[in-house]
């Protein structure tokens, strides 16, 4: 008898303890690992990354709840209830909503065009389309100023009025539709939307159960960044709105004017709305998504 021949003759003789898992012949089988199994550097890791998160975004957010918290519900629901908070809030989450859903169709048809088809100028484009990426907010609102403000070349003046809060809107959000589509469009197969043509099928049904349901989800994370950037959005309202209450004032601008007043439960108790709506907004495009994917 060999050592390995032994071995397994003890294997086989071997006890199995109550309840262990056993094959057809009664041998205990092997256990397999854990899928939650981490190694001490994954470990590690995991600990670094939940650490960095947490100090991020974790504990400011938790911060600004307490805050918010802080002169009870009914201090609480007063900031929130006050006519003017419900102004900004209304035209924030409004405006927002409407970017959005332009940029949904607009940012869809611009990444398409970028990858589907070959004209001149075609690098131009890829590099003006991250201008407000890398422009500061404060001179994106001078750009949009000289553009529409009293001195607009264009002949109007959309200077203290809430169509300059829908252009600075729609002006920062803009990329973010583009960049997440396209990389999809690029690994898409032809072969797929060709076979779907030769099945028959035409080219509306081809997008709609064929690349749509490929697009959904890079659409619908383009579209909650595109709202949350439009939501929070300051710097490039500043000087094309006005900022007037009850007019043009947006949210993060009221969030700005409690600070200055001293006032930091009132911004605690309306920042914490945005966070709420944002959170609404993301879950429910994700959702969107999904079932988007599982019709197709």
């Amino acid at each position: 008898m060999t050592p390995a021949t032994g071995t397994l003759e003890a294997q086989e003789l071997e006890p199995v303890p109550p309840g262990a898992a056993t094959n057809a012949g009664g041998r205990r089988q092997p256990r397999g690992k854990s899928a939650t199994s981490l190694t001490p550097v994954s470990g590690l890791g995991l600990g670094i990354a939940l650490t960095w998160f947490s100090l991020l975004v974790l504990i400011p957010l938790t911060a600004v709840l307490v805050q918010a918290s802080a002169g009870g519900w009914s201090a609480y629901w007063a900031a929130l209830t006050s006519p003017q908070t419900l102004a900004a809030l209304k035209l924030t989450v409004g405006q927002a909503v409407l970017v959005t859903a332009l940029n949904v169709i607009m940012g869809t048809m611009i990444a398409w065009v970028l990858v589907r088809d070959q004209f001149r100028g075609k690098q131009l484009l890829e590099v003006v389309i991250d201008i407000p990426f890398a422009l500061p907010t404060i001179v994106a609102g001078l750009v949009l100023l000289s553009l529409y403000g009293p001195s607009s070349p264009l002949g109007v003046n959309w200077a203290n009025t809430r169509v300059a809060v829908f252009l600075a809107f729609l002006f920062v959000t803009l990329p973010f539709i583009v960049r997440t589509v396209q990389p999809v469009l690029l690994e898409l197969e032809h072969e797929v939307e060709e076979a779907a043509a030769s099945l028959g099928a035409s080219r509306f049904t081809t997008f709609r159960l064929v690349i749509l349901p490929s697009l959904a989800p890079a659409i619908t994370s383009g579209a909650a960044l595109s709202f949350c950037r439009a939501i929070s959005e300051y710097g490039s309202l500043v000087l094309l709105s006005g900022n007037l209450p009850y007019s043009t004032e947006v949210a993060s601008v009221r969030i700005m004017s409690s600070v200055e007043g001293d006032k930091l439960t009132e911004a605690a108790a309306v920042a914490s709305i945005l966070l709420v709506v944002a959170l609404i907004v993301i879950i429910t495009l994700d959702l969107v998504s999904r079932r988007v994917a599982r019709y197709a």
